[in-house]
């Protein structure tokens, strides 16, 4: 497993029949833990899926109606890389107990208008890591509250990445097998949701 190549920031491969699915992470930080641990998901996903990740949050600006009419290109970036993907993996840290600002906001610009945004029936895994103990899971459940608020389709499974900054080997992929099992079986769900609502739509 040690051998396994991490992805490069775009890995997505249109053409080959794998599912598309979209790496958000909801931390700004350079070496961020849930940015990690979206890269160690795309490098363990078996080859029915390519995981591409989404780098530019700081970009986006605050959400404002007055705005809506006339977004920034970022907010154009950002809706495009939703609608290009068959399905969205979130990782979110824990601030305060809840989700991050920048991520709320970036979800907030997402949704709109609502009804008729990329949101709208898209499948959505959530998991969270954070050097706590409980790993960002107070955070993963208003996120999920907040995507289906925004008409999207999340999976209800939780992935708590709990002592996040010992979790990942030099290797980038976790230490321990029950972490790799999990990343493993999100994934495998995730895509399990997104076939059955391609099928349906």
């Amino acid at each position: 497993m040690s051998s396994t190549a991490l992805p490069a920031e775009t890995d997505v491969r249109p053409g080959d029949g794998a599912l598309r699915i979209l790496g958000l992470s909801g931390s700004l930080r350079a070496e961020s833990f849930n940015t990690q641990a979206l890269r160690a998901a795309a490098a363990l996903a078996g080859p029915e899926v390519r995981l591409e990740l989404w780098t530019d949050l700081a970009t986006i600006p605050p959400f404002s109606e007055d705005d809506e009419a006339e977004p920034t290109e970022a907010v154009h970036r950002l809706r495009a890389a939703i609608t290009e993907a068959d399905a969205l993996l979130i990782s979110t840290p824990e601030y305060n107990g809840s989700i991050p600002g920048q991520l709320k906001n970036a979800l907030d610009w997402a949704s709109r208008p609502y009804g008729e945004s990329v949101l709208t029936g898209k499948p959505v895994a959530v998991l969270g890591a954070s050097p706590s103990q409980y790993g960002a899971a107070w955070a993963q459940g208003d996120l999920r509250k907040v995507l289906r608020a925004s008409g999207a389709s999340p999976i209800d499974r939780e992935l708590c990445v709990a002592h996040a900054d010992t979790a990942f080997g030099p290797d980038g992929l976790p230490k321990e097998a029950e972490l790799r099992t999990g990343l493993v079986e999100m994934v495998s769900e995730l895509a399990a949701h997104t076939r059955t609502v391609l099928n349906t739509v």
